[in-house]
């Protein structure tokens, strides 16, 4: 039996270099994983406590396919409280993670053979899905230049390179921690309306930021420009440590709030009702303070590893606005990335994720560890990397 051409996507990986991890663990080896952005805490107490609560006593069937009301009520409010914006709940839609945002965005905003411009390096899983729903990617080369993020100059040579349907920013964006300054996102938002073209924002590190000013909490936000076409992907996953609840969300512009509740009810008529109930409470003053000392460990981690890039190797690195990544050059050890991680795990037990999952041009020569493990095992596993790069 054939097996569909849109099935045929590279596999992520930082999960295959994940399980070698696992099982070397398995196997009694000190294995410190920094492979994955999965933060090493978990979901706060509060919403832990919410979630036995209703474990005890709650409803849990299925709620309506854009999430529970209360739920939405909670979003919106997060937006007048970090960004002072307002945003209707009905444009709301409580998803399955961000990944499931980000399948239900598309298939509502593209066609097949649409155009969607990307940066390059960027998150894999943007253009793995575009181009398994039959879209057509267009990775702009975005480097320290232009700090890894995407400018309306490359649009504008792209758009009038073949035409352009979507454009998709990540900020902080994955691999890099880079960020996008309000202005910036402006002009870009702009220029998309201008064109007709629909701006996908991803916002899921947002709240992960250092250096204060525009670049902590406060931080620009697609979803200032909804009237523009504008949609917003974000979740619960990073900020708010809460990865395995799957639980994440759509900001949305009037147009596409119906085709998405039709695409939601079909696919997976609801998002998980445990995590959507329990969610609420990450949204109270202790699930904001809980995230927000999980930035202060991050923050501590950071500051450690930017210090000793030149002793690991990594030079140079992208400037770590934001989110938990440190992405680094290691073409002087005369590795490629690939090999770098693969030796890195077996001699050294520190499992890190080689660049070609983020770009597949220079990735050979790029890697990206995660400090959203605690300061300790962040300090543990440079130590090793340092020690096991001096045998090169």
């Amino acid at each position: 039996m054939k097996v569909s051409r849109r099935s045929h996507v590279p596999p992520f990986a930082v999960m295959e270099i994940l399980a070698a991890a696992n099982a070397r663990r398995a196997a009694g080896r000190d294995v410190l994983n920094l492979c994955a952005g999965e933060p090493s805490t978990g979901a706060s107490d509060v919403v832990r406590e919410r979630a036995i609560d209703l474990l005890r006593s709650g409803d849990l069937g299925y709620t309506e396919a854009l999430g529970v009301p209360a739920l939405r009520e909670a979003i919106a409010g997060h937006y007048r409280r970090w960004y002072d914006v307002e945003v209707d709940p009905a444009r709301i839609a409580v998803t399955t993670g961000s990944s499931g945002g980000f399948v239900l965005a598309f298939l509502a905003a593209f066609d097949v053979g649409d155009r969607v411009a990307l940066a390059r390096p960027g998150y894999p899983a943007y253009k793995n899905i575009l181009a398994a729903l039959g879209c057509e990617v267009v990775e702009l080369d975005c480097g320290p230049e232009t700090r890894y993020q995407p400018t309306v100059s490359q649009l504008m040579g792209a758009y009038y390179d073949g035409g352009l349907d979507g454009v998709l920013v990540a900020s902080p964006a994955n691999p890099t921690g880079t960020m996008i300054a309000p202005a910036e996102l402006d002009a870009v938002a702009r220029w998309c309306a201008d064109h007709e073209v629909r701006l996908i924002s991803d916002e899921i590190y947002h709240g992960i930021a250092y250096g204060g000013g525009e670049s902590d909490v406060q931080q620009a936000t697609a979803a200032l420009y909804m009237d523009r076409g504008a949609v917003v992907v974000n979740s619960f996953s990073k900020y708010w440590a809460m990865t395995g609840w799957r639980l994440g969300w759509l900001v949305l512009p009037e147009e596409l709030v119906a085709p998405v509740g039709a695409l939601a009810g079909n696919v997976a008529l609801s998002p998980p009702a445990l995590a959507q109930h329990a969610g609420i409470a990450a949204f109270s003053t202790e699930g904001y303070a809980a995230a927000a000392a999980n930035v202060e460990r991050y923050a501590t981690s950071r500051a450690a590893l930017l210090e000793r890039a030149h002793e690991l190797g990594w030079e140079p690195v992208a400037p770590a606005d934001g989110a938990f990544y440190l992405y680094g050059n290691i073409a002087a050890t005369g590795l490629d990335s690939v090999t770098y991680c693969a030796r890195l795990l077996e001699e050294a037990d520190v499992a890190i994720t080689p660049g070609t999952d983020f770009d597949g041009v220079a990735g050979h020569e790029w890697v990206r560890l995660s400090f959203a493990a605690s300061p300790e095992t962040v300090t543990r596993a440079a130590d090793r990397i340092a020690a096991w790069q001096r045998t090169l």
